[in-house]
Order: structure tokens, then C-alpha cells, then sequence
């Protein structure tokens, strides 16, 4: 997240401190997002950037959340997570995406042609599966003798990701794990898209059986004070993005200031009531009931503060909650 006050360059290099201190706290996975020409969000490269995580850490799986498909050649993004698969070999997952990730000019200057792409996705999602196994493509594909180098023994671990039905619908059909960006809408769609995951399920070798997780916005302090006034920032960048902005995240101080209205005011009392802050236990409690209430076998944390130190405080606060080691809960960073 790109915080005011503060250079974008840095929150790349705080997400990687990040990612060393959740490596040692018995996080599960470690994910980063794309997103292009944004100012709240520093991340245009997370194949780049998993690079460097992959040289940080020694345990955790690392991976994209994700890599918008529609931007990219199917090869190309095989192409990447096999090497990377060859620098952190078992430890990789590659996330597929089908949104733009930015506005629609931005999507078009990565690719002219990304509109119609994103009609293909699930064609690309099956071509990405074959290239980065190594296995053949379907019959009577032009590009079937083709492959995607460094070929190796392991296979990074795909997801798809997604807001809505049809991204469950895409990881049903090919037998993939199942994200649902939760903190997009604070679960609204959510039950109807893992439902329906689940209904329509295709088991695939690698995966007999569905897995679904759930991405949440969360953040644990010492006291529901703390994590109170961490949260505002929160609510200034959501109505600043309602009015179509995509602001860098302000800090605690800036955003007690903040002149919100009436109307907003009333919205983030919704926002409030369904929001996961507060102390460890608390947290941990609604994480609990969020992940059971929907039957989610993982939930990634998404979790932004201005102050780098607030960020990695509370991921270690829900470590000790959640007694890592015991318990599996995924971390997704909020780059």
C-alpha cells in the first residue's frame, strides 16, 4: 500500500520485511497483488517483486494474488513461475486473475487487445495449467510443441481469484483452489460464490476435492482503541475511492481530520459493524466465525497501515493468537 508521506519504492521494500517476519512466524502463504497506475497501490510487478521473496524467505509459500491474465501472453506467465518455481522450488502459487486491475486506459496500454482477452480467460487458464506443468495442450493447438522453460520436477500451485460468480465458476470447472476477495464488499457475494464453487466442483488430479479461501481486511493492536484508530485510515481511503480517487493510505492523524459526510458517516458505521479490527482475541474470534460461517479451509489477511511497524505488529499479534503451527491462516500483503 503507498502511504502518505512516504515513497511507493518503499513499500516495496517494507513488503518484503514483511514477508521475512511472517516466513518466521509460521504463516502458511505470503501473496502479492498487481495493480498498474494507482496511487494507493505500489505493486505492478508481482512476478518481479516474488523474486525477491523468494531469495527473503525459506519456508513459506510465496505467490501472486494475482496475475492478471487478460494483460499477458499464457506462455509468458508460465514462463515466469517456472523459473520462479525453480528458485523457491514447492513454495510457489500463481494466482489468476481476470479483472484489469487498473482503469480502462491503463489496461489498454498493457495490452490493446486486454477487452477481448477477458473473454478467453478460461481458454488461458487452460493453456497456463498445461504450459506450467509441463503437460500437453489440448488437440490441434497451434502452439502444442511448444514449452515453457526451465522444466523441472515441481509445479507451482494455481488459484483462481475473484470477486464474484464467475471466477468460482472458472476454478470449478478446471478443479483449481478458490479465492474470494472478501474485503472487496466486507463478504457481500461471498456464501452465493463458494456455494456455488462448491456445487459445481470438477476434482482434478492435483486437487480431488475443492479448496476455498477467503481474503479479509484485518488489523490486531494491543488494545480496540489502537486498532480503532488504525482502522480510520481505512475508511478515509474507501470514501475517497467512492468518489472515484485512488488515494495514497493517510495516516492515523491526517485521517481524524478527515471532513467526511453525513451520508459517509453513516456508511462507515455499516462499514464498522462488519469490519474485523480490534485485539488479538477479537480478531481471532471473527476470523474464526467468518472462515466456519462460510466454510472457507483458508483465510488471507490483507491488513494496511501507515506506519509499517503498526502493520507488522498486528501480524505478529494474530500469529500468537492463532498459535501458528497449530492453526494454518494465510497471509496475503498489502503491498
Amino acid at each position: 500500500m503507498i502511504v502518505t508521506g512516504r515513497s511507493p519504492a518503499s513499500s516495496i521494500r517494507e513488503t518484503v520485511e514483511l514477508a521475512r517476519l511472517c516466513d518466521r512466524l509460521g504463516y502458511h502463504r505470503y501473496w502479492v497483488s498487481e495493480h498498474h497506475s494507482s496511487d494507493s497501490i505500489a505493486g505492478t510487478a508481482p512476478e518481479v517483486l516474488l523474486g525477491a521473496l523468494a531469495v527473503a524467505t525459506s519456508r513459506i509459500r510465496i505467490g501472486a494474488a494475482g496475475i492478471m491474465l487478460p494483460h499477458y501472453s499464457s506462455l509468458k506467465v508460465a514462463e515466469q513461475f517456472r523459473v520462479l518455481e525453480a528458485l523457491a522450488p514447492g513454495r510457489i502459487d500463481l494466482g489468476l486473475g481476470r479483472a484489469p486491475g487498473s482503469d480502462g486506459r491503463t489496461a489498454f496500454a498493457l495490452n490493446p487487445n486486454a477487452a477481448q482477452a477477458a473473454d478467453y480467460f478460461p481458454a488461458q487458464v487452460r493453456d497456463v495449467l498445461a504450459w506450467v506443468s509441463g503437460g500437453p495442450l489440448v488437440e490441434n493447438h497451434p502452439f502444442r510443441d511448444v514449452k515453457a522453460q526451465p522444466q523441472g520436477p515441481g509445479t507451482p500451485e494455481v488459484w483462481v481469484l475473484g470477486s464474484s460468480n464467475y471466477g468460482a465458476q472458472v476454478a470449478a470447472h478446471f478443479g483449481l483452489p478458490y479465492c474470494f476477495a472478501y474485503f472487496f464488499s466486507e463478504g457481500l457475494g461471498a456464501r452465493a460464490a463458494l456455494d456455488l464453487y462448491r456445487d459445481t466442483y470438477k476434482p482434478s488430479d492435483r486437487h480431488p476435492h475443492p479448496h476455498s479461501a477467503i481474503c479479509v481486511m484485518a488489523i490486531a493492536a494491543e488494545t480496540q482503541a489502537a486498532a480503532e484508530r488504525l482502522f480510520i485510515p481505512r475508511e478515509v481511503w474507501r470514501a475517497e475511492r467512492e468518489r472515484g480517487r485512488y488515494v495514497a493510505l493517510s495516516s492515523p492523524e491526517e485521517a481524524a481530520a478527515y471532513p467526511f459526510t453525513e451520508d459517509e458517516k453513516r456508511r462507515n458505521a455499516t462499514l464498522r459493524a462488519r469490519a474485523l479490527f480490534g485485539t488479538p482475541d477479537v480478531v481471532r474470534a471473527r476470523l474464526t466465525d467468518v472462515a466456519h460461517d462460510l466454510a472457507a479451509d483458508e483465510v488471507a489477511i490483507v491488513t494496511a497501515t501507515h506506519n509499517p511497524d503498526d502493520r507488522r505488529r498486528s501480524f505478529t499479534l494474530l500469529a500468537e493468537a492463532f498459535e501458528l503451527g497449530a492453526e494454518r491462516i494465510g497471509t496475503l500483503a498489502a503491498d
